[in-house]
């Protein structure tokens, strides 16, 4: 009697807690139920403002990349114009030296192509003579300026357009080749073309330069952007000269303005040029031959680079061979 009351109260307590113990886990889902979508609206909301706040400061950061945009613009076009202001007082200066130097000191080697040239006369042929009127008194057969004879009615420019002649000598050369068409008043024909051959005027190709005043200007002011590729040797401009337009009625100066040479050997272009400019019967050549060295900048000590030299070796004897006459210029252009 007793085994049978003492499982029945047993029995009863293990229920009693089970039932405990499952009451207050549904009670705390309950309350876990109540408050979740609370916190989740909270965090929704806090989200959304992170999110507007980072899209104000985008629109912001937008705002400031445009401004600074525009100003850098701004700033670009200043310094452009403060280059072309600089590149033009640079231009003044070397006009303003080049003007002192002649007027307080003698160079070492004479410029034969200065503005007191201008006025001097070629000597005319009959065609010439017909030209410019039947009063314009006929200059000595054998006139000559500064040692240069100009007694041509056709002139051809052979110019070197290398790097180092465009950035240290080009507004030099620019100025030689205006003197240098200024002592011939008038002639039948001009040509211009770069050291490899390449003419300055496509449509003059193989053609004669008619010329006027129009034209002269028209070939100083091409000179200015003119920039084909060069290899810094005449050989192949004299010769595509010679070749093109001798012709035996007809007396032609090819003028040949450089600055260096770096061809393998002088004496290649010394004989090719002596296989196309040959002499005739009376022992002259076909055309003659000038040339007009530049100077290349040079450091203390230093002296003048080593293929200014060979330029300037290649060009005398060229010029010696060929009835020319060859100048060297200072750095200052004379």
């Amino acid at each position: 009697m007793r085994r049978r009351r003492d499982l029945q109260v047993f029995s009863l307590s293990f229920l009693d807690v089970i039932s405990c113990g499952f009451g207050a886990i549904v009670l705390l889902l309950v309350l876990s139920k109540i408050y979740e979508p609370i916190a989740i609206e909270q965090t929704q909301e806090e989200l959304h403002g992170v999110v507007a706040r980072l899209q104000e400061e985008i629109f912001e950061l937008m705002g400031e990349t445009r401004v600074i945009d525009r100003n850098l613009t701004q700033k670009q076009e200043q310094v452009s114009e403060i280059e072309e202001k600089v590149a033009r007082l640079r231009g003044d200066l070397s006009a303003i030296l080049g003007r002192y130097e002649a007027s307080h000191e003698q160079s070492e080697v004479q410029n034969i192509i200065e503005g007191k040239l201008a006025s001097a006369r070629q000597e005319l042929t009959e065609e010439m003579e017909r030209l410019l009127g039947e009063g314009y008194r006929r200059a000595p057969s054998d006139s000559v300026i500064g040692g240069i004879p100009v007694d041509s009615e056709y002139i051809i420019f052979v110019i070197d357009t290398s790097g180092s002649m465009q950035r240290f000598s080009w507004d030099l050369a620019q100025k030689k080749l205006s003197e240098t068409l200024a002592i011939y008043p008038q002639v039948q024909g001009i040509q211009v073309m770069n050291d490899m051959g390449e003419y300055m005027f496509s449509s003059f190709r193989g053609k004669w330069i008619p010329d006027s005043p129009g034209r002269r200007r028209a070939i100083v002011k091409r000179m200015r952007r003119w920039a084909p590729f060069s290899n810094s040797s005449p050989v192949e401009g004299i010769t595509r000269a010679i070749r093109t337009f001798y012709a035996p009625d007809r007396k032609i100066s090819v003028y040949v303005f450089g600055d260096e040479f770096t061809g393998p050997s002088i004496e290649d272009v010394i004989t090719a040029v002596d296989h196309i400019n040959r002499e005739d019967a009376s022992g002259q050549r076909l055309v003659r031959i000038h040339g007009v060295g530049f100077p290349l900048p040079s450091f203390p000590g230093e002296g003048i680079p080593n293929t200014g030299i060979r330029f300037a070796t290649l060009m005398r004897a060229l010029c010696e061979k060929n009835g020319g006459t060859f100048v060297g210029l200072s750095r200052f252009g004379t």
